[in-house]
């Protein structure tokens, strides 16, 4: 028997999402389950050239399957992660809710890949934020070539960080503005049409959004907690792709022909980065794409050992569904989970 898997949050974005890379990384599955809320129940949903009808999630046997992929919100995996780990499947969740418990492991794979290993405290692994996923794949090599000691972030992030209705409402305020319909913002907290908006999530009494604290946090407990990190989230009328502008600050010198050879080189990156040709990536270039894109490299004058670049990934992909993907196949080549063929390769 090959591995048994449920996608929960199946008729999500993520969770869609989830089906689709399964199906394209041709994912050693025996049995894939769509799980969702009890109003999807009988819902299809596409995996491959199969169509999935929804079970709802609290009258699933999860004792059917090894390993869940969860994208249902926080608040439904605190309350169904420890049954499912009771149960005797491994969740690899994609929400904030268990991503700083010592006693999860949160993983990307190009950059901490052996740490899947710790999911036996609680039979569950964290999918980080999706600007922290991205981010982190464009550090690590840099930080394993020479130290990173600071880095300064500014993200650009699409409305599809904050879900399908987040979407819609980006769409409709747009088509308003043309028709002389007032938009009225339900989602986020002023207009996203033509407009950008300098708050994800909510504040915190030192002034940073919580997302700019999951961004510091995160990327400390993925890289090493001597990395000091700060960063200013912006929400901006882009459907899907979220860009960053990173200031990096090395513990050496390094050249910015050097930071781009090394990028190059590196697991889960694509370099495109030609200035005298205008060769870089925006985020509507990078959409269904499993690569971070990584522009712009340049020498930071104002500090020392300074490197600066621009960054870009698709968040429903490396951001969420992809991570969570290469994650099982962490497991998988690991010996975790029993394959039905060879194991696959991790990009």
């Amino acid at each position: 028997m090959a591995t048994r898997i449920a996608v929960v949050g199946a008729t999500g974005n993520v969770g869609r999402e989830l089906l689709n890379i399964l199906d394209e990384r041709m994912f050693p599955a025996d049995e894939v389950f769509a799980v969702a809320s009890r109003r999807s129940i009988g819902k299809e949903v596409s995996y491959g050239d199969k169509t999935l009808k929804c079970h709802a999630i609290e009258d699933f046997d999860f004792s059917q399957v090894d390993l869940v992929l969860m994208s249902a919100g926080g608040a439904a995996s605190k309350e169904w992660c420890p049954k499912i780990a009771k149960a005797g499947a491994i969740t690899i969740d994609n929400s904030s809710a268990w991503r700083m418990d010592p006693d999860v492991p949160l993983v990307v794979p190009e950059c901490n890949g052996e740490a899947v290993m710790g999911y036996e405290k609680k039979m569950i692994i964290a999918n980080p934020n999706c600007s922290t996923a991205q981010l982190v794949v464009a550090l690590k090599p840099l930080h394993d070539a020479v130290g990173i000691t600071r880095v300064v972030c500014s993200t650009y992030q699409s409305v599809s960080g904050a879900g399908k209705d987040a979407m819609d409402e980006l769409w409709n305020q747009t088509r308003g503005v043309f028709v002389n319909d007032e938009p009225t913002p339900e989602i986020f907290q002023k207009e996203i049409a033509f407009n950008v908006i300098p708050q994800i999530d909510v504040f915190m009494d030192d002034g940073f959004t919580k997302e700019e604290w999951k961004m510091r946090v995160e990327t400390k407990k993925i890289l090493g907690e001597s990395i000091e990190l700060v960063a200013t989230c912006v929400r901006v009328p882009v459907f899907v792709g979220h860009s960053e502008a990173v200031n990096v600050e090395l513990a050496a010198p390094m050249t910015a022909a050097k930071a781009r050879e090394i990028l190059r080189e590196s697991p889960g990156i694509m370099l495109v980065d030609d200035p005298k040709e205008d060769l870089y990536i925006t985020p509507k270039e990078c959409v269904g794409d499993w690569a971070t894109y990584i522009s712009r490299v340049r020498k930071d004058p104002t500090v020392e050992n300074g490197i600066m670049f621009w960054c870009v990934s698709d968040n429903l992909r490396k951001g969420a569904a992809l991570n969570a993907v290469q994650i099982a196949e962490e497991l998988l080549n690991r010996g975790v989970l029993k394959p039905e063929k060879q194991p696959v390769t991790t990009n």
